[in-house]
C-alpha cells in the first residue's frame, strides 16, 4: 500500500471537524451536502446531487465491470441531554475528537471518501461509487432509497457505520406494528361492556411468548416487543378500544412480509404495519470481501442495529471506525487512532479485491 497514511488521515480528520461544525439533523442536511459536493469537486471529481444525497462515480466507469458502492450518511440525531461540550464544535482532547456525528457516522464517511479518492487513481477490477446520503437516522425516503435508482447495478455495498472495523455480515430488519383491540364501553361500576384492555392482553401475551420456528445463526430469533399502550378515557368507563405498538426486529430467515403474515394469522386484533421496507440484510461468509476481511483479522458478527443496509437489495457488509455503543450519546467522540485504522483497513480490504 503506497499511500501515506499520516497525510491522508490528517485530511480525513480536517474534513470531519468541518462536518461536525455544521448542524445536519435528518432532513436538514443542506449545508453538509454543500460541503461534501464542493469538496469532491475541488479534488477533481464530478459530483452529483439528488436532494441532500451527494455522490460520485470513479473515473473510466466501465459497465462491464462489477460495481462497489462506498456509502455512509451525513445526517445526525438531535443532541442527547447531558452534553458537556458543544456538540457542533470539534473539541480535541488527547486522542479524542468530540462532536455530534463524530462516531456515527462522520468518521466512516470521511474514511470512505478518502478511500474512494485514493482508489480512484489506482488500477482496479471494479468500478467505485461514493455516496454520502441523507435521512439515515430516520430511515427516510429521501436518502439512499431515493438515490439507488440513479446508481445503476451495484454488486457490493460497503456501508460505513461504527463497528470497530469488524464485519457486520448480517443485520436485523425492522417493522413497527399498530394493533387495535375493540371492545364495548360501559359503566365500570356495573357488569357492562366488554373491556378492550382485557381482550388485548391475550394478544400482548402472544407477542411476548411466541417463538418463530426458524432462527438465524448470526442474528438469533425474530424479536417482538410491545413498546406503547393507549386505552381508556376516564376511571369509571370500561374502555372500548386498546391500541398498542409492537417493535419487531426481523432476521434473514423470514422476509418482513412473511413475518407479518404469521403475526396476522395468530393474533385476534387487526394489525397494520407502518412499513415492510426495512428488511434484514447481509452477505454469505464465503463472499470474497468477507474472506479477505477474515484473513486481515476482522471478526464477523450479526448486527442488531438498523442501517441503510435494510434498503439495499444487493450484497452488503457494514464496517467502519468507532464503536456503536457511543452512537446517540452525550459527548460522542471518535479516536484519532480509529480514523487512521479505519483508513488503513478500508484500503487493505478493497485493494486488489476480486468480486
Amino acid at each position: 500500500m503506497a499511500v501515506n497514511l499520516d497525510v491522508i488521515t490528517a485530511k480525513a480528520e480536517h474534513l470531519l471537524k468541518r462536518l461536525i461544525s455544521i448542524p445536519s439533523l435528518s432532513r436538514e442536511e443542506d449545508f453538509t451536502a454543500d460541503l461534501l459536493f464542493d469538496h469532491l469537486k475541488e479534488n477533481g471529481n464530478e459530483p452529483k446531487r439528488l436532494k441532500n444525497n451527494v455522490y460520485a462515480f470513479s473515473k473510466d466507469f466501465d459497465s462491464d465491470k462489477p460495481t462497489v458502492l462506498l456509502n455512509s450518511h451525513h445526517d445526525t440525531v438531535k443532541p442527547a441531554k447531558g452534553w458537556t461540550k458543544d456538540p457542533f464544535s470539534a473539541t480535541i482532547e488527547n486522542d479524542r475528537i468530540y462532536g455530534l456525528g463524530s462516531n456515527d457516522a462522520g468518521a466512516s464517511l470521511v474514511c470512505l471518501l478518502y478511500t474512494f479518492a485514493y482508489l480512484n487513481e489506482q488500477s482496479r477490477d471494479y468500478n467505485l461509487i461514493f455516496a454520502a446520503t441523507a435521512e439515515e437516522e430516520i430511515s427516510g425516503k429521501n436518502g439512499i432509497e431515493l438515490l439507488l435508482p440513479e446508481l445503476g447495478k451495484i454488486d457490493l455495498g460497503i456501508v460505513g457505520e461504527p463497528t470497530q472495523m469488524n464485519l457486520a455480515v448480517a443485520e436485523k430488519g425492522l417493522m413497527v406494528l399498530d394493533v387495535e383491540t375493540l371492545g364495548e364501553s360501559g359503566h365500570a361500576a356495573r357488569e357492562e361492556g366488554e373491556n378492550a384492555i382485557y381482550k388485548a392482553l391475550k394478544d400482548i401475551q402472544w407477542f411476548r411468548t411466541f417463538r418463530f420456528p426458524k432462527s438465524s445463526d448470526l442474528l438469533g430469533e425474530v424479536k417482538m416487543t410491545v413498546t406503547q399502550i393507549q386505552s381508556g378515557t376516564q376511571h369509571n368507563v370500561v374502555p372500548d378500544s386498546c391500541k398498542f405498538v409492537v417493535d419487531v426486529r426481523t432476521v434473514e430467515t423470514y422476509s418482513n412480509q412473511e413475518t407479518l403474515k404469521i403475526i396476522k394469522e395468530n393474533v385476534t386484533s387487526p394489525v397494520e404495519a407502518r412499513s415492510t421496507r426495512l428488511n434484514s440484510s447481509g452477505v454469505e461468509l464465503e463472499h470474497p470481501i468477507v474472506k479477505k476481511g477474515v484473513e486481515l483479522g476482522m471478526k464477523t458478527y450479526g448486527s442488531p442495529t438498523l442501517s441503510d443496509q435494510a434498503l439495499m437489495a444487493f450484497k452488503t457488509i457494514k464496517i467502519g471506525p468507532g464503536d456503536s455503543a457511543r452512537s446517540h450519546t452525550a459527548d460522542e467522540y471518535i479516536l484519532k487512532a480509529e480514523i487512521r485504522g479505519g483508513m488503513e483497513k478500508y484500503l487493505m480490504l478493497l485493494e486488489g479485491l476480486k468480486i
